[in-house]
């Protein structure tokens, strides 16, 4: 299935059907009256959580959602029946956002979570919703009110525990195939994922998720490379795990060229904790894992923990890290929904707490 995590939506709820002006006028019936009635209320636009999505694939090919409209009123004092509902299923952690991709309308963050996104317009009176004393036989009918309808943007920002940092061929890939069930293409050339991918990894008796985006360039934040679209899916981790390679020019250039591309997309993202650790120390000499290894050390002013995918040489110790992390850290602002890109919404949301989740 294409991975998808955004889309833009038509919807429009919706029309109040009209009120009906009639009079009852039957034989040995005294006193018949007006007997018009209502019109019947539209059908509203509803998104849902859906257990089992993890991508907004659905919307690929149908971007223009309308909900019924209300049936008109009938003499007799008969009401119009109700327009149905559209429910939207959605995958846990997706985002609806005005169509100025900036104004954050609601932020889903619990299965089975239901946000009523469009009213229907209300149906109109009939005239035997206006008979008085005084006016005994009204001949006037209220029409329904129209739906509302607007364009939308659906935003997935998967929902992990932990997330995988890196420059491309830094080895997260086969770092998250070593650890999980997860099996994410892995080649000899950058760029080899090319959407995010998601493993839940079983440490000490412990789960948790783990986010594997694609890798970083210099220039993302600018569209150099994939960009940084996808930095999005791991604004919800609690904690990053940035793999540098062992066998680059230089350790502390590539850490520092990454930590660059993440506080140009956002200050929250850089904040989060973080793990440094040096990748493919199988593949290098002694003498030159040391050197690189105290270059990322100044770089990154922490002391960069040694492992190796393919052996799987200090992954436990980077798992117990991120686990030990992960109990610790809270949520950043951005991922409970108080703000979108660089503009302040304005709702806020609140957001469960984080649990073991898969797609």
């Amino acid at each position: 299935m294409k991975f998808l995590d955004e889309a833009k939506v038509y919807i429009r709820s919706g029309d109040g059907g009209n009120g009906c002006v009639a009079f009852r006028r039957e034989k040995f019936i005294e006193f018949g009256g007006p007997s018009g009635g209502n019109g019947g209320r539209g059908g509203d636009v509803i998104v849902e959580v859906a257990e089992g999505l993890n991508t907004l694939i659905d919307y690929r090919y149908q971007q223009h959602f309308k909900a019924p409209k209300g049936a008109n009123g009938m003499g007799s004092d008969r009401h119009g029946a109700n327009g149905k509902d559209i429910v939207l299923k959605v995958p846990l952690g997706t985002q609806i956002i005005d169509e100025d991709r900036e104004t954050l309308i609601h932020d889903f963050t619990s299965v089975g979570e239901r946000f009523v996104l469009a009213e229907g317009g209300n149906g109109g009176f009939g005239n035997a919703h206006f008979k008085s004393s005084t006016n005994r036989a009204p001949r006037n009918a209220n029409p329904g009110q129209p739906g509302e309808e607007r364009w939308i943007w659906l935003r997935l920002k998967l929902i992990a525990d932990a997330g995988l940092v890196g420059l491309p061929n830094a080895g997260k890939s086969t770092f998250l195939s070593k650890v999980s069930a997860a099996k994410p293409k892995i080649a000899d050339y950058p760029f080899t994922t090319l959407h995010p991918q998601l493993g839940v990894v079983n440490v000490d008796d412990r789960e948790f998720v783990l986010a594997d985006i694609p890798g970083l360039i210099e220039g993302a934040h600018e569209g150099a490379g994939l960009g940084d679209r996808f930095l999005g899916h791991v604004e919800r981790c609690r904690v990053l795990l940035h793999l540098v390679d062992a066998t680059c020019e230089h350790a502390g250039r590539a850490y520092k060229t990454v930590r660059g591309e993440l506080e140009a997309y956002a200050g929250t993202l850089a904040e989060k904790a973080e793990i440094v650790a040096l990748n493919k120390i199988d593949a290098v000499s002694a003498e030159d894992l040391k050197k690189q290894r105290d270059r990322l050390k100044r770089a990154a002013k922490k002391t960069p923990l040694l492992l190796s995918g393919i052996t799987g040489e200090g992954v436990g110790e980077a798992l117990r890290a991120l686990v030990a992390v992960i109990g610790e850290a809270p949520v950043s602002d951005k991922a409970k929904g108080t703000e979108v890109s660089a503009a302040p919404a304005g709702a806020t949301t609140p957001v469960a707490q984080a649990k073991p989740w898969s797609p």
